[in-house]
């Protein structure tokens, strides 16, 4: 075997995911994962079905506990994988036909890069969005874990690979949000992580800062990335991801200024 190339044979394939009260979503992406040689599901204590629907659907589920943040429990999950070569799933996505497919052929052609990022389309309102910021959303997700770990901060996470990253043309399909309030009340989360993080790198923003970056992003969103093509959801994309920008600012001002209630 050359330097560098892997084999399905000698290194087979796992599925991780990681999860906390997914008994919606989790069927429809462990559906979609069953030709990987192993499927691992690192459970952060779900209060409802998710565990038992993970092991009725033949999932190895093991429990990590308490929550550790984000990129510490995808990185337990990578080590309680039996394998080396894993593809990284959420539980609000899924693996096409097509995807999988492909991921086969590379597999039996042997693998030539340390990772391989997958394009990302997003199910919201209705309809797939095939524009704006959110498309292709290109996310490296099959790797080989001996060259590759999760890293990042409070709200991003990636994976970083020691090697050459391959990039595949087959979709995963995401399913983010269940509505615009789950939008809206994700974005609130988001900021305010987005805001206590940046104010710990020392992060500044001017008084304008907010409103300029948000018309930008819509303006990106809506004109550059294609948003006006999809309609009323496209709009609301654009809209609501200009309202991030706006908000997150603003809330990293708040911070610094020191804001609050009058004290008495």
């Amino acid at each position: 075997m050359r330097p560098g190339r892997y084999t399905a044979a000698v290194t087979p394939l796992s599925a991780v995911l990681i999860t906390c009260d997914e008994e919606r979503n989790l069927p429809r992406a462990l559906e979609s994962v069953k030709f990987c040689d192993e499927v691992v599901v690192l459970d952060g204590g779900s209060r409802d079905r998710t565990r038992d629907l993970a092991a009725a659907a033949g999932a190895r589920v093991e429990t990590s506990i308490p929550w550790p943040g984000f990129v510490q429990q995808r990185n337990r999950a990578l080590a309680a994988a039996s394998h080396d070569w894993v593809l990284a799933i959420d539980a609000d996505e899924r693996v096409t036909a097509e995807l999988r497919d492909e991921i086969r052929a590379e597999a039996a052609r042997g693998f030539a890069h340390a990772g391989y990022r997958i394009p990302r389309l997003a199910f919201y309102l209705g309809r797939w969005i095939r524009g704006t910021d959110w498309w292709p959303d290109p996310q490296l997700r099959l790797f080989d874990r001996r060259r590759g770990r999760w890293e990042g901060n409070l709200i991003h996470e990636s994976v970083r690979v020691d090697g050459s990253v391959g990039r595949l043309r087959a979709r995963m399909e995401h399913f983010s949000y269940d509505d615009i309030s789950d939008h809206l009340a994700t974005i609130d989360r988001y900021t305010t992580l987005w805001a206590e993080q940046a104010a710990q790198e020392g992060r500044r923003s001017g008084p304008l800062d907010p409103a300029f970056a948000a018309s930008w992003a819509f303006f990106r969103n809506y004109v550059v990335r294609g948003g006006v093509l999809l309609g009323e959801a496209g709009l609301t994309v654009s809209a609501l991801n200009s309202y991030y920008t706006y908000v997150k600012l603003a809330k990293l001002r708040e911070r610094l200024d020191g804001a609050g209630p009058p004290r008495t």
